[in-house]
């Protein structure tokens, strides 16, 4: 088995398991698309921890340094307690096989019961590429007989979250209430003033109250104020309509 401290150095203390694990091509991706959800769960007593694929540098007005700042602000907005950068490389993230055995390695020591990825479809390379990766790394994670770090271990659901850059109207597979976490989804977002604040028109609307305006749009679908879409490649099973709105 790999050394644990080599491959994932700085590691926080991970907590076993985790309930959710968010997997985000960028800093900012995570929040962008389910940062309402994220807040959600916190609250709801779930242990949901992110993984930054890479450091989301160079853009033009971040640097490494800024953006970790940035980050942990997100984070902070948030309340989760667990959140780890893989390091991977900006602009050039691939799902290369050693991408597949450190992300992998990671499923495995954090036991997510269920994953979040990027919507599947969309025209930033690093965003589909980090789709095909956590597919992949699912399925590598169980496998016995392997150099990966922990121990086998198959999450049982991928969820998909929308932070895309096509122009299209998302067919979600359901849409999540975050009317009371829409504060805590802004400040996180907010947090990332190198990225839609800084260098980027006043006039308005600003970009925060167009993500506003996006999730009233997916509130109203579902009879609430704000709402969070996600897709689902995979039936999703009820035990119950009670939960229904």
């Amino acid at each position: 088995m790999n050394n644990v401290h080599t491959e994932f150095p700085n590691l926080p203390n991970t907590i076993h398991p985790l309930d959710v694990l968010v997997v985000a091509p960028h800093p900012d991706d995570a929040e962008l698309g389910m940062g309402g959800a994220i807040s959600k769960l916190v609250q709801r007593g779930r242990r949901v921890g992110i993984v930054d694929l890479t450091n989301g540098e160079p853009t033009p007005f971040g640097s490494p340094e800024i953006r970790a700042v940035e980050t942990a602000v997100a984070t902070k907005a948030l309340g989760i307690q667990w959140r780890y950068n893989l390091g991977m490389t900006n602009r050039f993230l691939e799902p290369t096989l050693d991408n597949r055995h450190r992300l992998a390695g990671l499923f495995r020591l954090t036991r997510p019961r269920w994953i979040f990825a990027p919507y599947w479809s969309d025209a930033h390379p690093d965003h589909v590429a980090a789709t095909e990766l956590v597919e992949a790394a699912r399925f590598w994670s169980k496998l016995s007989k392997s150099d990966l770090a922990g121990e086998p271990y198959h999450p049982e659901r991928i969820f998909y979250y929308f932070c895309i850059h096509l122009k299209l109207v998302p067919q979600p597979a359901f849409i999540l209430d975050i009317t009371e976490q829409w504060s805590a989804k802004a400040a996180s977002v907010d947090a990332y003033q190198s990225q839609f604040v800084i260098g980027r028109s006043v006039e308005p609307p600003s970009f925060i109250e167009k993500l506003r305006e996006e999730a009233a749009f997916w509130g109203k679908a579902i009879g609430v104020r704000y709402g969070e879409p996600f897709a689902s490649k995979e039936p999703i099973g009820l035990k119950s309509l009670d939960s229904l709105i």
